[in-house]
This record gives C-alpha cells, structure tokens and sequence, in this order.
C-alpha cells in the first residue's frame, strides 16, 4: 500500500457536487497546462462539460485527493473509463489521466489515488488496468512500475503494444 508522506483524504468523485466538480476541473486543467499534459490547458468547451459528460457514463469514475487540513486542497485527480477485454471476456478499467499538482509530486498521492482506482476496478470485476504515459515521463513510470504495471505484450517476439490516435473532426 502506498502511504503518501503528507496527509491526504481519497475520495471517490461525486459529479453532482459542486466541490468535486470544481477541483476536477481544475486540476484537470492544471495537467492540461503542464508540458505532460500538452501544454495547451483544457478549451473552455472541455471546462464547461467534462464533468456532466462523465457524469452521464456510467463506465466513468474519477478520484480525487485533497491535502488534510484547513482548506482541503485538491491536490490529485485520477479519471477512468471501463472498458471491456475480449480475451478475458471481462472489464477493464484504462486510466486515461492522472494528474497531481507540482508542489505534491513525488510524495505518494499518485500511488494513493491509484491504489483507490485498483479497488474500484477489482470491485467492478476488471480484469485489468491499462494506461497511457509519455515515454518521457520517467517519475509516472517508475510510480506505475512500482504499482506492477508493465508495458502491454503477448509475445516478446512480436514486441510491445504502440499508443495510437486518430482525431475526427
């Protein structure tokens, strides 16, 4: 279990609350700004209706994590979506971000948060989770290595699995 060295609360986001909804974006933002997450910050259309658009799937489910103390500040975000394995013939659960504010990096919270996101997928009946993360993003990866992820393969022979996109207009 990952203990974070700060204290923190881990929660299960809640998209009719107006404070998770608010911290999420936020932080959704925040990422969207930071050189990993693109550098460009979310568009105001993606500010104004991320929360309601994941609020109407239920495959969705997102986690937050607030600093303890007075003001309760969101420091930590993770964003999931279920998807479905049909070699196993069960869910998945791919982690599509995760996002920790600068000044907590390196102190646990992403292993904290995605220790919520194991359990939930485990309560859900995944079979596995899967995720994304820049091949430059050495403390992500060894965060992810340290919670047993490893890159995607059925036969080393055929090599590793490639992230693509195609974006439609």
């Amino acid at each position: 279990m990952t203990t974070p060295k700060h204290p923190i609360r881990i929660c299960r986001v809640d998209y009719a609350d107006p404070v998770h909804a608010s911290a999420l974006v936020a932080l959704l933002d925040a990422y969207a700004h930071d050189p990993m997450g693109g550098g460009a910050g979310l568009s105001e259309y993606a500010k104004t209706h991320v929360v309601a658009g994941l609020a109407a799937r239920p495959q969705a489910f997102s986690v937050l994590a607030f600093a303890q103390g007075a003001n309760q500040t969101p420091v930590g975000l993770v964003n999931c979506i279920e998807g479905f394995s049909t070699f196993a013939a069960k869910p998945l659960v791919n982690i599509h971000d995760v996002i920790v504010l600068p000044d907590w990096r390196g102190q646990g919270v992403a292993g904290a948060m995605l220790e919520t996101v194991i359990q939930i997928a485990r309560d859900r009946g995944a079979c596995k989770l899967t995720l994304e993360v820049l091949s430059g993003n050495k403390k992500a990866m060894r965060t992810y290595a340290k919670l047993g992820f490893d890159a995607y393969q059925l036969d080393p022979e055929a090599g590793t699995a490639q992230f693509l996109q195609k974006w439609l207009d």
